[in-house]
Formats: C-alpha cells, sequence, structure tokens
C-alpha cells in the first residue's frame, strides 16, 4: 500500500483555542494545570482528525506552547546559562526564555528561513552543554499511543539546530559541538525506540540551503550515529530542492527520505531514478505552504510514474509542515463560493494527501468524485472574470526605468528634509503602531457585525489617535504616529480595501508564540479603488504642531504575508501592489504628510532559499519599492522598517531602495546587526531598535544607552534616530509609556554629550 503522513499539523486550534490559553496563562486569569488541559485536548483532536482522514502515520511531538525551536533547547537541556535555569525547565521558566524577565531579555527570535513563522535563536557559549532535560515528548508519544496513535515523532535534526543557532562566546564553532550533542539525540532515540514507535521523522531543512561543505561533511557521520539504535529514520527536507546532494542523501543509513516536490519539482525524477532499494521515498506533493486546491491530474501524472519505480516504497505527504496554513476551511461561511471552491486549508489538505495515495495505488476510477470536483474547479478558475483587470496589467507594462528614481540623490533630499522638519539629534519615534486594547477591539467587532455605526466607529477611533497623539506629545518624543487603532493587521487592513484580495474568517495562521495572522488571500489583479489611509492621517496631523508619520505596508510584505496567487509570476503581483501603494503615498503627500514610512519587514523573508535566485528576487523586490516610494518631493521623507531577520548578506539591495531613513531590529541581538550595517558603510539614517516589543520587560535607561553607545560606535550619530524594534500594538499602555519615556531620556543624555 501507498503509505500516507504528514510533516506536522496547525497547533494554534481552528478557534485559536492555544493563543487564547496561552495568553489567560500569562495574564494569570487560568492557571497552569487548565493550560496544560487545553494543550492535550488540542493534541488529542488534532491527531484523531488526521487518522480520521486516513493518514497512517501521524506527527507526535509538532505541538509547542510557544516554538518548535524552543522545544528542542528544552529538550537537550541547552537553556542558555544567563537565565540561571537548572533542567528540567518549568513551564514558566520555558516563557521566560521567549518572553524575557526582569532580569534577562528574551532570546533572540528570528524567520523560519523564508516563512512569516518565527523561532527563538538557540544560544552557544564555551560551557554551553547538552543533556536529556525533559520528558515532554516521551509523554506526548505516550498520550498518542494510549489514543491509538500510529504516532511518527518529529525531532529538529542536531545539524540543523545548530546551524540556526549563534556562537555567543568568541572564537566558539557551533559545528564543533556537534559530538557534545549527538549522545543527547542518540537517547532521545533510544527511549522513543523503547516505547514501540516504528518511524521517526527527523527535519533536516538547512539541507535546501547553500550549505558549507564543513557542515555537509558532518551529515553522514551524524546519522550512521543516530541511526544506531533507533526507530526507522525518516530524514525530512523541505522548502527547495535538494538534488544537489542526492548521491549523499541516498547514502545515508536512513530508512527513507523526505523531498518537497512543490518547490523542487525536478527532485522527484531525479530521486527515483537509481534509488535504493531499502529506502521509502516521500514526495512532498500537496503544498504546505500556500491553500490553492491541488490539481489531482498533474499530482497523480507524477506519482503514477514514480510508484512504476518505486512501487510501495512511495509514500504520499505534504511539502512541509501544515503549519504554515489555516486549519478548516470548512468553517468559512462567508467567503464567496467561487473562490473558496479553489481552496484547500490544513484539513482538506489532509484528504488531497488520502486521495492522491488512493488514486495512485489503485487507479483514476477510485477518486471519481474528487477527480472531477478537482477538474471543475481548475477550469472555474482560469476562466472566471473575477481575476482580470486589463486596465491593472497595462499600468504594469507601461513602467519605464526612470518610475523607481527619486529626483534628487540622498545627501541633497536629507539637507531639504532637514530644512523643513527641524529635527533635534538623535530623532525620537515609534514604528507605528500602540496598544490595541480591548475598547478598540470590541469596536472594531462591533463595527463589522453592523452593531456600531460608520459615524460612532469613526469617533471612536478619532478619540483613541487623539490619545496617543496626546501621550506621545506628554512623553516628549519627535515624530509622531497615530497608533493604528482603526488597523486590525498590517496587512490585513490592506488587503481589505483593495480589489483583487479577500479574506477568511478563521483563516489564522501562527507567526511566533501566541501571535497570529490572517493572511490576505490574493487571487487576482490588484487596484486602489481609494484613498486608505490619508484621512486617518490627516486628522492626527491636525492635532499637532509635530511631523506626524504616514503608515504604510510594502508591496513585498504584503505579498509575502499573504497567500498569493499561483497563476501569474510573484514579481507581477508585487509591481501591482506596488502601484496601489505609489497611489497611497501621493495622495499622503497632498494631504500635508511630509514622513512616510512604507514598511518591508518581510524583504528579506521573501529571499529565495538558493543564492543563485537571489539577484532576480532582489532587482524586482528593490524594484517594487522604489516605484512605491520614488514619486514624491525631495523635502517628502522616506522611512521603512524592517526585523527580526538576518539582513547582513542583502545590505547592498537595502541600500539600494534608498530610503531616507530606515529603522530595524536590534535589541535582542544586543545591536550586533548594526555592526554590519557600519561594516558595509550603509550610506542613509538609521534608528536601531533599543526596545524589545515582544517581552513584557520595560528596559530602563542604561540598557538602552548601552545599545545606543554601540550604536555611535559603528554608524555617524547625526545619522542615527532610536526607536523601539517593532511596533507597539501587543503590549500595553502602563509599559509603554514607561518604556517610552526611558527612550526619550536616553536620546536627552545623548544629545547633551554630543
Amino acid at each position: 500500500m501507498t503509505i500516507t503522513h504528514t510533516l506536522g499539523f496547525p497547533r494554534i486550534g481552528a478557534q485559536r483555542e492555544l493563543k487564547q490559553a496561552v495568553e489567560a496563562y500569562w495574564k494569570g486569569s487560568s492557571n497552569e494545570a487548565e493550560l496544560l488541559a487545553t494543550g492535550k485536548t488540542l493534541r488529542a483532536r488534532h491527531w484523531a482528525l488526521q487518522r480520521d482522514a486516513g493518514i497512517d502515520l501521524i506527527p507526535v511531538g509538532d505541538f509547542a506552547w510557544y516554538d518548535q525551536m524552543l522545544n528542542m533547547t528544552a529538550l537537550l537541556g541547552a537553556t542558555p546559562a544567563r537565565f540561571g535555569f537548572n533542567a528540567p525547565l518549568t513551564l514558566a521558566q520555558y516563557f521566560q526564555l521567549a518572553r524575557g524577565n526582569e532580569q534577562q531579555p528574551a532570546m533572540e527570535m528570528t524567520k523560519w528561513f523564508d516563512t512569516n513563522y518565527h523561532y527563538l535563536v538557540p544560544e552557544f557559549s564555551n560551557d554551553t552543554a547538552f543533556s536529556l532535560s525533559s520528558d515532554w515528548l516521551f509523554d506526548e508519544v505516550r498520550e498518542a499511543q494510549d489514543a491509538g496513535i500510529n504516532a511518527k515523532p518529529v525531532l529538529i535534526g542536531p545539524l540543523t539546530y545548530l546551524y540556526l543557532g549563534k556562537e555567543k562566546s568568541a572564537g566558539l564553532n557551533r559545528l564543533d559541538l556537534l559530538p557534545k550533542i549527538l549522545p543527547v539525540y542518540q537517547q532521545i532515540l533510544s527511549r522513543l525506540k523503547a516505547q514501540g514507535v516504528e518511524w521517526v521523522q527527523i527535519d533536516e531543512p538547512i539541507l535546501a540551503l547553500d550549505l558549507p561543505a564543513a557542515w555537509l561533511g558532518k551529515l553522514s557521520t551524524t546519522y550512521a550515529a543516530l541511526a544506531s539504535n533507533a526507530p526507522k529514520i525518516l530524514l525530512a527536507t523541505y522548502f527547495e530542492s535538494v538534488v544537489a546532494h542526492i548521491e549523499l542523501l541516498q547514502a545515508l543509513p536512513v530508512a527513507g527520505l523526505h523531498i518537497d516536490i512543490v518547490r523542487g519539482p525536478e527532485q522527484a525524477s531525479a530521486f527515483a531514478r537509481h534509488y535504493p532499494e531499502n529506502k521509502i521515498l516521500s514526495v512532498g506533493i500537496v503544498d504546505g505552504r500556500n491553500i490553492w486546491r491541488n490539481n489531482l491530474a498533474a499530482s497523480l501524472q507524477i506519482l503514477e510514474g514514480l510508484r512504476e519505480t518505486l512501487g510501495e516504497r512511495l509514500w504520499v505527504a505534504p511539502s512541509c509542515s501544515l503549519l504554515h496554513v489555516p486549519v478548516d476551511l470548512a468553517q468559512e461561511v462567508k467567503l464567496d463560493k467561487t473562490i473558496k471552491s479553489w481552496l484547500a486549508f490544513a484539513t482538506q489538505k489532509l484528504d488531497e494527501v488520502v486521495t492522491l495515495a488512493r488514486g495512485v495505488q489503485h487507479g483514476k476510477a477510485s477518486i471519481a468524485p474528487q477527480w472531477a470536483q478537482s477538474l471543475k474547479a481548475g477550469e472555474s478558475r482560469v476562466y472566471s472574470p473575477l481575476i482580470f483587470k486589463r486596465e491593472v496589467r497595462q499600468r504594469v507594462s507601461a513602467l519605464r526605468a526612470g518610475d523607481d528614481q527619486r529626483s534628487s540623490p540622498f545627501a541633497q533630499r536629507i539637507a531639504a528634509q532637514q530644512a523643513q522638519l527641524k529635527l533635534p539629534a538623535y530623532p525620537t519615534t515609534t514604528i507605528g503602531s500602540f496598544p490595541q486594547t480591548a475598547e478598540i477591539r470590541q469596536a472594531r467587532a462591533a463595527h463589522k457585525q453592523g452593531k456600531l455605526s460608520d459615524a460612532a466607529y469613526q469617533s471612536a477611533m478619532q478619540g483613541e489617535i487623539r490619545h496617543a497623539v496626546q501621550v506621545q506629545e506628554k512623553l516628549g518624543l519627535d515624530v509622531l504616529v497615530h497608533g493604528e487603532a482603526e488597523r486590525n493587521d498590517m496587512v490585513e487592513y490592506f488587503g481589505e480595501q483593495l480589489q483583487g484580495f479577500c479574506f477568511s474568517e478563521l483563516g489564522w495562521v501562527q507567526s511566533y508564540g501566541s501571535r497570529c495572522v490572517k493572511p490576505p488571500i490574493i487571487y487576482g489583479d490588484i487596484a486602489r479603488p481609494k484613498a486608505m489611509t490619508v484621512e486617518w492621517s490627516r486628522y492626527a496631523q491636525s492635532l499637532t504642531d509635530k511631523p506626524m508619520k504616514g503608515m504604510l505596508t510594502g508591496p513585498i510584505t504584503i505579498l509575502q504575508w499573504s497567500f498569493v496567487r499561483n497563476d501569474i509570476l510573484r514579481a507581477e503581483v508585487a509591481m501591482q501592489i506596488a502601484l496601489a501603494i505609489r497611489d497611497e503615498v501621493q495622495d499622503l503627500e497632498r494631504a500635508g504628510i511630509r514622513i512616510i514610512q512604507i514598511d518591508e519587514a518581510a524583504l528579506r523573508e521573501g529571499l529565495p532559499i538558493k543564492r543563485r535566485d537571489w539577484a532576480h528576487y532582489l532587482a524586482w523586490a528593490v524594484r517594487a519599492f522604489r516605484v512605491a516610494t520614488s514619486a514624491v518631493a525631495d523635502t517628502t521623507q522616506i522611512h521603512t522598517h524592517m526585523c527580526y531577520s538576518e539582513f547582513s548578506d542583502i545590505l547592498p539591495a537595502i541600500a539600494a531602495m534608498d530610503a531616507d531613513v530606515i529603522t530595524i531590529e536590534t535589541s535582542r541581538s544586543d545591536m550586533e546587526l548594526l555592526d554590519a550595517f557600519g561594516a558595509f558603510n550603509y550610506p542613509n539614517d538609521i534608528g536601531p531598535g533599543v526596545y524589545d516589543i515582544h517581552s513584557p520587560r520595560v528596559p530602563n535607561a542604561a540598557d538602552m544607552l548601552h545599545l545606543m553607545h554601540k550604536a555611535r560606535a559603528v554608524i555617524a550619530p547625526e545619522r542615527l534616530w532610536i526607536n523601539p524594534d517593532c511596533g507597539l500594538k501587543t503590549r500595553g499602555w502602563v509599559e509603554v509609556e514607561a518604556a517610552l519615556q526611558n527612550m526619550v531620556q536616553v536620546a536627552h543624555e545623548l544629545r547633551a554629550t554630543a
């Protein structure tokens, strides 16, 4: 038979039950026992859902209270020594690693490859030791077995765990820690085997990267060591092709390999051609990263060819963990029925996997109803009048080379801007959002449900804007923001006002920890029917004599944080968005807004896995930003913001964006990222983040001053701004005001010593 399995399932719950339970625990409105009970319920529900769909091998260990990499840190006893925690971690200590405490900032957080999921970066020092320090995985395996689940435990592989971490001691090479970490993995695998586990999935997604030879050189010996007393190992790769390592991977002493043929379709025939007779090949053919329905005809044709070669050694699976898609399309009752017929969420993808396995094993006739539905949906999408807008296509085609250029170089622009804005040294600002209080959320929900009139909603939001402006003026910030009270999400808000987008009601996806987002669905050509932000910004500016920033989300971030149509090139979609944002920028300028921030937090996230593809992506991504921002006067100051990514290897592209001011996240890494900007001699103004907004910890003035002194050592003082790492929507007003007061104090101290 053709085995089906999944690599992971969304853990948040169809109604975001995990988010609500975790946040209730953080607030003290529920206790640990209640939180543990919620987790157990969700795990059982998700295992049963997969089993009942017909999935043969079901992942266990893909559940996490915050993050799967943090889970591995706890399991491996690799807690950063600076926290002073002894193994095993308590649940409260686990969350302190993620969120910080009064003594220590949180562990650094960054993007999981080219997704919008964030992981907590392991920290390694000369005294890092590893030991089996938690029973969470073994307890969950027992839970699953007791429920009659054919459990396939999931582990982050040792090479990936080390590679994605960071050295905190000078001269340390984290690869040298491999001999220390392998005995712990051996213990884990041995215990799983003793529990009766037949298969274990070990994820090594770094194999899809351009991995250094030293790391590749450790692959064979690593898996020889792991396979000695272990269940059968399925080595899982995803997010890109690993065909460059085909001989090495096929020779590994593992029982099977998983490859992602959605992202690397050429792998299918390459791996099958001379595949070892004693190994299974798991083919990830259902897209785990996007929400479009599988083309059963095309997929079955591929699988039939593979089965001729592999027989029952062929397994069928999603391309990667389903963590990256919403839970269940069946919950969506308001989506346009035609568009809904084109979609598949995690639950529906289980059915697609099982359908394909049945079809390849028993023939097309065995899946006749699903086959007919797939064909009908595909034809409907191709010919739908919802998709094509001639005027949008013509406008993109009409763009010329000069349309992405500011009229003057930065040195001339910044002088004109300073003459107009008259900002002090070390200008202070925030990234855009202020706390989204319960009152704000209630007003937005009431307005959406028709229980609050447009006029009453506008009045309520203007009241929130007044409050935000008053707080900023009282604190003494130099460049103000309106606080974004009217915005549900920095991408969703714009998508709701652009043609070519639609929205789910419950299509939530985990971004980090308890933070969930509901990505827009880009199904057709994109246009802006009317101004989206101008009246809110105009009103905010009327309340103050200080500069008020207009706040927009950039074309690449909107692209990356949406579920993007797959029937045209992403570069073309990005340019359609860029032109819509360009219109908004011009309208803000006409309304008297002289500072406009266009956030591109996802620029690095969109970078292809393979370096060979970087130049092409960066060329169109940077051009999209410049098209969006270039049609303004020299005196209009363009800001951008980026966070929680590694930027050092794309600094030339960031400089080519030619934003007048860039604000970046640097506090969790102790200004480490800024060293790269200094070494590169980044030409424009920079605002390094001095306040980690993902932690409830309020940094004191001394902490911030320390960071700014480090910044002054690598960046000319006249080019430095002071700001938080990111927006403040997830924080409370009390902590925000305290932190910003400290930030303004630091600016005054720096000015006094300039």
